[in-house]
């Protein structure tokens, strides 16, 4: 057992001067210099895709890995209801402070401090990068940007796309890094899974792919290595990540050495389309926004069978509104998804199976119109009738909790590094921001907090006091190892003569932990 000391290099000094302070202590490169180092990035999702195309920019030869066969598939996309900053646009007394505080709090308390003070200090940064490079931010009738709430605060703080701010988000991104391939400063390798990473005297300096259109197995070898790789949510058989969050770079790089942090924090998300069948392989996601206008709700009498059309106010019970009247709907979403639990446990859940809850636009509707709620969620409620062929417009939607996001992850220190030095965790793919619980459309905001604004200095920083390879080291003894080891391990694997695919197992599995 290899004894660690975890340090998380916060510098002293101020928490609200800390970051600007230790910035002025960091080395940094010429764009010549920086020329002469090698960076590989796998992910390109937002993360990814942001610390890509800054790193490139500030003059590094960047080689970007991603699962699929174009960054703009990455998962990122799937964060619909919007991103927050610490703007104030609405007067309603918002501030870094309080940014800050309500993630801390959102949290359970369990987060790095320095992390979060950072994170909600350059929140105000994204939006401007983010309005700069054209993203389509939600305006008022006057122009400005409009802001919206989410759930576990008391201000409008979330700068939203109508219901698709993550793909709007992760455009701005793609376009970025698309002027870095354009100028040769990127090479992207699509549809390759990280395999294993290279270590060269206790530094990483490399990984082993495998090409997924041919099967190939290849080294790599670069200065330093960047995970942005996302969460383990599809380590549980159902969730609403992608099939394609397939989590094992992460744990490749446990395997090597990097520790995990808070494996147990799994965001359960209260606003998800409830599971249906047995042949389902995922689940999916309604954004958090729609709590903003949609009220939840239960039968008061247990095994209401009636269609809700035909239970009279007097008999429904809107718990939430009933217990958290400050917040109302919008109670954070660990809270959300407990109280949702125990009222179907009680016997007053609704649908077929008894674990859903209604999310009603009814009265939203009856007060600013159905245009209105149109304009603001209709590619939601688009989707929602697709899966489900009910119209959320004449009838409540019908949710339930589900595996959504992570907030453990590997640990990383005050620079975003690893236990592994030159090994780099950015995004969902870390542990440091959220504590037990994120808040609602905060996701956004650390990947491309880490991407554009914290990455593109620390990994300097460490570049800065390396010797930068000057040629290609795949063929050294470590590399050679590593990728056989990865070959015999796949011949290992092939040689089972199972009669199961890896699904059927996995779901097996699920149905054995819930008797």
């Amino acid at each position: 057992m290899t004894d660690y000391n975890l340090f998380s290099k916060a510098p002293d000094g101020d928490l609200y001067t800390k970051w600007e302070d230790y910035k002025k202590n960091l080395k940094t490169l010429s764009p010549e210099e920086a020329n002469k180092y090698k960076v590989i990035v796998i992910g390109t999702g937002l993360a990814g895709a942001s610390a890509s195309a800054t790193l490139a920019e500030q003059g590094f030869n960047v080689h970007a890995f991603s699962f699929h066969e174009s960054p703009r598939r990455a998962h990122s996309i799937a964060a619909q209801g919007g991103i927050n900053a610490a703007k104030n646009y609405k007067g309603d007394g918002d501030s870094i402070m309080r940014l800050f505080y309500d993630t801390i709090k959102g949290g359970d308390f369990r987060s790095r401090e320095d992390n979060v003070y950072r994170l909600a200090e350059i929140s105000k940064n994204i939006i401007d990068q983010c309005v700069a490079q054209g993203v389509p931010f939600a305006r008022e009738y006057g122009g400005l940007l409009d802001n919206r709430s989410f759930g576990g605060v008391q201000v409008s703080r979330t700068f939203y796309a109508r219901g698709q701010t993550g793909q709007q988000l992760l455009l701005g991104a793609y376009s970025a890094l698309s002027r870095q391939l354009e100028k040769k400063k990127v090479i992207f390798y699509p549809r390759h899974d990280m395999l294993d990473v290279v270590l060269v005297d206790g530094k990483a300096k490399g990984i082993v792919t495998r090409n997924l259109i041919n099967g190939e197995i290849k080294t790599h070898s670069a200065d330093i290595v960047i995970l942005a790789t996302g969460g383990y949510s599809n380590v549980y058989y159902l969730s609403t990540n992608a099939m394609a969050s397939n989590v094992t770079a992460n744990w490749r790089a446990h395997r090597k050495g990097a520790l995990f942090a808070n494996p147990s924090f799994t965001q359960i998300h209260p606003t998800c389309i409830p599971v249906k069948n047995d042949f389902q392989s995922k689940l999916t996601l309604m954004s958090e926004s729609l709590r903003n206008d949609g009220r939840v709700w239960v039968p008061k009498k247990k095994n209401d069978q009636r269609k809700p059309i035909d239970i009279p106010e007097e008999e429904r019970d809107y718990y939430l509104e009933r217990i958290y009247p400050a917040f109302g709907n919008l109670v954070p979403r660990d809270v959300a998804s407990r109280r949702a639990k125990e009222v179907c446990d009680e016997g007053r859940g609704i649908g077929p199976t008894g674990f859903a809850v209604y999310l009603d636009f009814q009265k939203a509707i009856e007060e600013k119109g159905e245009d209105f709620i149109r304009e603001k969620y209709g590619n939601l409620f688009d989707m929602y009738q697709n899966i489900t062929d009910e119209n959320p417009y004449k009838t409540p939607m019908k949710i339930y909790p589900a595996v959504h996001y992570t907030m453990g992850g590997l640990w990383v220190d005050y620079n975003l590094m690893t236990t592994i030095e030159g090994l780099f965790s950015i995004g969902e793919s870390n542990f440091s921001d959220h504590g037990a619980n994120r808040l609602g459309a905060s996701a956004l905001m650390q990947g491309l907090a880490d991407g554009y604004f914290v990455i593109p200095h620390t990994a300097m920083d460490f570049l800065a006091k390396e010797t930068p390879l000057t040629k290609d080291i795949t063929e050294r003894r470590e590399f050679k190892e590593a990728e056989e080891k990865t070959k015999n391990e796949i011949a290992k694997l092939m040689k089972v003569d199972g009669k199961l695919a890896v699904d059927e197992v996995h779901k097996r599995a699920r149905k054995d932990s819930l008797g």
